[in-house]
């Protein structure tokens, strides 16, 4: 009776979990990261400054009228699983699709990155930077203050980064991965990444992330790392462009959303 006491709990916390992966965007800007969020009624943004990502209650029938007030004119955000027609007012700049990966590995022995700096607000411009040249997904000035991130540097420069991004309940997103192109194929983002994961674990989270649909070669090393896909959805970069909506691009090698999807061959870049 215990043990299926005990499958009947661990069965209705998976179904929780996986509720609130479905949809992440919004979960994260109604709960944890709310704080971050402006918007109103059955729309959410990250406020200016983080990363371009919105959520809705609906994502498949998206409340655009609700998001207007919170934009301005012709900004681009990243919106993940709409796949619908556009109304009049908003253009689809870029579509792809994206897959969410879900952590299904043991804790990481070992912390295989103990030399990595811890990263702060000192350290925004120069991750803004390495996102604009990596393009591991939407990056803003003010995104290192979403969770943990750490970097790898050559002197004053920082060449590796990976850090965290939505959550909601125990899951934890793993976000921001890249390297600078002239330091890839040493393992540096793969490093960083196993430390977060562990990090996460210890703290009872469950990890995920983002990676394009196209990027096999990212995909393929999340996989061997002990991520399983869970999710493929439609991602696009949306602008609202009229008077009555104020206003987002998409790279089809990010590890996540989702900076904009392009394609990529490296295996030390993420998506959305």
């Amino acid at each position: 009776m215990r043990a299926a006491g005990a499958l009947r709990i661990a069965v209705a916390r998976d179904v929780s979990m996986r509720e609130l992966l479905d949809n992440i965007m919004w979960n994260a800007l109604t709960g944890a990261h709310a704080k971050f969020a402006a918007g109103a009624g059955s729309a959410r943004r990250y406020a200016r400054g983080f990363s371009p990502i919105v959520g809705f209650r609906d994502p498949e029938h998206p409340d655009l009228a609700a998001l207007a007030p919170f934009c301005e004119p012709n900004e681009q955000f990243y919106c993940d699983i709409w796949s619908g027609p556009a109304p009049a007012d908003c253009r689809i700049l870029r579509e792809a699709t994206m897959i969410k990966m879900l952590w299904e590995g043991p804790v990481p022995a070992v912390d295989e990155a103990p030399d990595a700096i811890a990263l702060t607000v000192q350290h925004a411009e120069q991750a803004v930077e390495l996102a604009a040249l990596t393009n591991p997904g939407p990056f803003g000035l003010r995104t290192v203050e979403l969770g943990e991130y750490f970097g790898y540097f050559e002197g004053s420069r920082l060449i590796a980064m990976a850090g965290e991004r939505t959550t909601a309940g125990t899951l934890r997103e793993v976000s921001g991965i890249c390297t600078h192109p002239h330091f890839q194929g040493r393992g540096l983002a793969r490093r960083l990444t196993s430390k977060l994961i562990r990090r996460q674990m210890q703290r009872g989270e469950t990890p995920f992330l983002h990676v394009m649909t196209a990027n096999k070669t990212a995909r393929s090393l999340y996989e061997r790392m002990g991520f399983r896909n869970y999710r493929e959805t439609v991602v696009r970069v949306i602008a609202l462009h009229s008077t009555r909506y104020p206003a987002p691009s998409i790279d089809q090698n990010r590890s996540a959303p989702p900076s904009s999807p392009t394609a990529s061959n490296s295996s030390d870049r993420r998506t959305p």
